[in-house]
């Protein structure tokens, strides 16, 4: 952060006397002591944070304690740091919106007279957004959510609510979860959670461990709230005043759960909803259904690289970064954030928004001018809760004013297409425009600012209201300007009377010190110095001038003042009754806003569609118990978008009762964790409503998708990579259905080959068997190919097994360099021989560890059993890369010579031998073996 030490230059003086830093200390002991807390404290010009809070700010965005101060002496004294307004701002946007670990909390006040002025955590962060969003757009909807979990015996029962700020939107769920809480992991992911109320629990403490473990996975902050808050009573009451519309609707849902409403209960006191009026009447309730989005886990959307990482070299390394090119203020941003945690399921709805994509696509000059119009949108829906709020001003007003005018020109340019799609750009745009932009909807709002608002002023950067409004502010206005020109008149006579010329020599100033003064300059004053002591009063002389005035001056900047003062007031109260006005239009605005933030996401899928260097297509959907997942010539569209990358397409056929589970096998840095992944996106990008990058696709819908590929260790919670790789394993064997998609890559390789492999098989085989979802596992472990053999023998006889097929990605090594070159092909069949030595050379290994390397590695295959796996017998599996077998008896026969070799060799006395004597005890013992190896054609093998 080369900025924070530039800062630190920049270090306000922490300016206390004794009996303020005193009043301060003893007040400071008497705050709570809570570990997570970040206290700032306003101090008019610069913040101040004091104790541990100063160590962690210093150490965190400082990088140094030397910017720690003293405040007090001896041991009383108190580590405190301070903080300049620009470092400030850069902390609470890192605190509240990227580590989401802390609460913050502002002070205000004197000496030992300090209050809580505002707080906010990473679920809420209402309070301070005029900090956070002052000059960027909000990316994402923050949103809290309360779990009440119930152990029993068959499993979890959690009540589950959330509330999302922005929004307004109040939710309630009931489900039961298993051991890993995969539903909660996903019901998180999907609502875009960044924190959790949880009941303080005790006893149940390894319950409530996999539960505390599913939320730092989701990167949630956990809030632990006394169980007592966690009740339902009042409850309806309560909602009644928040939820529009009757509250009989309201009391039949929350009747239907057991759970859900005391979590509700303990959310509405948390977020404080009912402390602010304005927040009455402008909610709206539902229950979250977790059915109706495809389910994605953390670990899914980290392995697919959905959401944007502060690790990210560039934009387009992340799905959503590549995605983005939304226009509007915000609004369209927030919603692709919403759509890429909840892909939809619901075949029509996806084609539906296919379609909306292809009209853009196929129709340039439609999408060209759509765009140009939806660049000048601001942002409605966080104007609009300003506006409830009653925080908004004048330049609220006349935002949600100048997008509002566009609406007529969105609406033209929809007209005129008049492709394939025009009854449902109709059905879905141009009708709701038709009812929002008549005379009791938009056209009302926008004749109230054109009357209400002085929008010539606008140029000069002013927001005022227009004289003629009000009566009132006419006459005060006309008072004004009649004021105005009297002190312009006198302006003249004295610059006459005293013979200067105006402005240039006599200059008329308006100050706050002393209101309307003439001012001449130092050099001019000799000259009219006698009229100046018996005609004027001087009030100041300075290197800038001298500032007199006269009685009359005087008794007209006076009266002027009254009256601007009071035209100022009648202002205020012309404004508060105009933005109270506005926010009858919420509902009108918070539709536009939906249709709005709609139209230019899609616009932003036409628009990376078309213009990718290799487009992309349309996909063809099916519903999740029909079809296949054929994906023709598909690419990795992150991985493509790099600049150095020239990628290379591949084909995945996913096909029932063929080739429905997949086992990749291929060298490493030879793209099977880079295909597998593509596959993943593809679908995911298709069931957002996406084109995809395809020759051409077909895809079956897919409730979930489970990815396990890489684990990092977590050892801040104890979790090893390889126990991380089970537990995500865990819940994929839980968690996925017929209808999900199962990604695995490089399983087992976190403990010893053989258990590694044993669970790896055991693991394909319950897929295979059990769960039958469509599966792409990328493996080393070249044995499990024999997977796809034993399968079909399985098939004679049960008639009903999911189709296995091995695949690989081909590499090709020239024979006389034995140079290794990545092909990046995948083709059917398994890999018949393994390349990590190759790419050992890649990474350029001293040649004699390379030749090591080899000879060990030959030693070991020729060691190992060889159990040659057939469909038929004494035929050898295609692919595979045991060695020729041998009969039992030679077997044994060679056994027992090697046997007695490593007996006579182990009780070689060498502790007493020297080198040379050893040698030759050896080689005897060698050569007898070449000897006894001639009538064993196992033996010979080790020659």
């Amino acid at each position: 952060m080369d900025e924070n030490f530039d800062e630190q230059n920049k270090l306000p003086e922490l300016k206390l006397d004794a009996k303020q830093a005193q009043g301060f200390l003893s007040f400071f002991k008497t705050l709570p002591n809570d570990p997570r807390a970040v206290r700032f404290f306003d101090r008019r010009d610069y913040y101040t944070a004091h104790g541990e809070n100063a160590t962690f700010i210093t150490k965190t965005y400082y990088r140094t304690t030397t910017a720690l101060r003293k405040l007090g002496s001896g041991s009383n004294g108190l580590s405190s740091v301070s903080v300049n307004k620009n470092m400030f701002e850069t902390i609470t946007r890192d605190l509240l919106l990227e580590r989401t670990d802390h609460t913050l909390e502002l002070y205000g006040g004197s000496g030992s007279n300090w209050r809580l002025v505002k707080s906010a955590s990473p679920g809420n962060l209402s309070s301070f957004e005029d900090v956070l969003f002052a000059n960027n757009e909000m990316q994402d909807t923050p949103v809290v959510v309360a779990l009440l979990p119930n152990f029993r015996e068959n499993g979890c029962t959690v009540g589950f609510s959330y509330v999302d700020l922005t929004k307004r939107i109040l939710g309630l769920a009931e489900f039961l979860d298993d051991s890993h809480f995969t539903n909660v992991e996903s019901a998180l992911v999907a609502l875009g959670c960044k924190e959790c109320l949880l009941p303080l629990e005790s006893g149940k403490s390894s319950e409530c461990r996999t539960l505390s473990d599913a939320l730092t996975r989701c990167g949630v902050m956990v809030t632990e709230r006394k169980k007592t808050e966690f009740k339902a009573r009042d409850l309806v009451q309560d909602l009644g005043r928040l939820v529009k519309g009757s509250i009989e609707p309201v009391r039949d849902l929350v009747s239907g759960f057991e759970f859900a409403p005391a979590a509700l209960g303990a959310l509405l006191s948390y977020a404080e909803l009912l402390a602010d009026e304005g927040n009455y009447g402008n909610y709206s309730i539902c229950r979250y259904n977790l059915g109706s989005y495809m389910r994605l886990d953390s670990a899914a959307m980290r392995a697919l690289n959905v959401l944007e990482s502060k690790t990210d070299a560039n934009k387009n390394f992340s799905l959503f970064g590549l995605m983005n090119r939304t226009c509007t203020a915000g609004m369209g941003k927030r919603l692709l954030h919403m759509w890429l945690k909840q892909p939809l399921l619901d075949v029509s709805e996806i084609n539906s928004r296919l379609d909306l994509v292809q009209a853009f696509v196929e129709d340039t000059e439609l999408r060209q001018d759509l765009r140009q119009h939806l660049r000048r949108i601001s942002d409605i829906e966080r104007l609009m809760r300003n506006i409830q709020r009653t925080r908004a001003g004048l330049q609220h007003i006349v935002k949600l004013y100048q997008s509002s005018i566009r609406v007529p020109h969105i609406k033209s340019a929809l007209e005129k297409y008049d492709g394939q799609f025009s009854s449902l750009i109709k059905e879905r745009y141009l009708d709701p425009f038709e009812l929002l932009t008549d005379d009791d909807h938009l056209n009302k709002f926008i004749a109230l600012v054109e009357t209400s608002v002085d929008l010539d002023q606008l140029e000069n950067g002013e927001y005022m209201i227009s004289p003629s409004y009000d009566d009132a502010l006419a006459t005060l206005k006309s008072e004004q300007e009649s004021l105005e020109r009297q002190i312009h008149n006198l302006h003249k006579q004295t610059a006459f009377d005293l013979d200067l010329p105006v402005d240039k020599a006599l200059k008329l100033d308006k100050g706050t010190q002393f209101g309307h003064v003439f001012r001449i300059t130092k050099k001019e004053e000799p000259k009219v110095r006698k009229k100046l002591s018996t005609q004027f009063i001087v009030l100041e002389t300075r290197k800038d001038g001298v500032k007199f005035t006269n009685t009359k001056l005087k008794k007209l900047g006076d009266q002027y003042q009254k009256v601007l003062e009071e035209y100022k007031n009648c202002q205020k109260e012309l404004v508060n009754r105009v933005v109270q006005t506005t926010a009858t239009f919420s509902e009108v605005f918070e539709h536009l806003a939906g249709f709005l933030s709609e139209l230019d996401v899609l616009l932003s899928f036409a628009d990376l569609a078309s213009s990718c260097p290799t487009p992309y297509t349309r996909p063809r959907i099916t519903p999740p118990d029909v079809g296949d997942i054929v994906l023709e010539g598909s690419r990795h569209p992150c991985v493509e978008a790099q600049d150095w990358v020239n990628f290379i397409p591949n084909d995945c056929r996913l096909v029932r009762g063929k080739s429905w589970f997949q086992i990749i096998t291929g060298p490493n840095m030879g793209g099977k964790s880079t295909f597998i992944r593509q596959v993943g996106v593809n679908i995911l990008m298709a069931q957002v409503g996406c084109f995809v990058p395809c020759e051409k696709a077909s895809i079956s819908v897919r409730d979930c998708i489970f990815a396990r590929v890489g684990a990092g260790d977590c050892q801040l919670r104890g979790v090893s990579t390889f126990m991380q790789e089970m537990l995500e394993t865990a819940s994929i064997l839980k968690g996925a259905t017929e209808n999900s998609l199962v990604i695995i890559d490089e399983l087992g390789r976190g403990t010893s080959t053989y258990d590694g492999f044993g669970l790896a098989w055991a693991i394909c085989e319950h897929i295979v068997e059990a769960i039958k979802a469509p599966t792409l596992f990328a493996t080393h472990f070249h044995e499990l190919t024999a997977l796809a053999h034993e399968n079909g023998n399985y098939e004679l006889q049960k008639k009903q097994i999911v189709g296995v097929a091995n695949y690989h990605v081909s590499a090709h090594i020239d024979s006389s360099s034995r140079k290794l070159t990545m092909l990046y092909k995948v083709e059917p069949g398994a890999c018949d021989q393994s390349f990590g030595i190759h790419v050992a050379e890649f990474a350029n290994f001293p040649e004699s560890v390379v030749a090591l390397a080899r000879e060990k590695a030959a030693e070991l295959e020729d060691f190992s059993p060889t159990s040659i796996i057939s469909t038929d017998a004494g035929q050898e599996q295609e692919g595979s890369k045991r060695k020729r077998g041998y009969d039992a008896d030679d077997i044994s026969r060679g056994a027992a010579k090697a046997h007695k070799f490593l007996k006579e060799f182990a009780e070689l006395p060498l502790e007493t031998m020297d080198l040379k004597q050893a040698l030759q005890q050896v080689t005897k013992l060698k050569d007898d073996l070449q000897k006894d190896a001639n009538n064993s054609e196992w033996l010979q093998q080790f020659f």
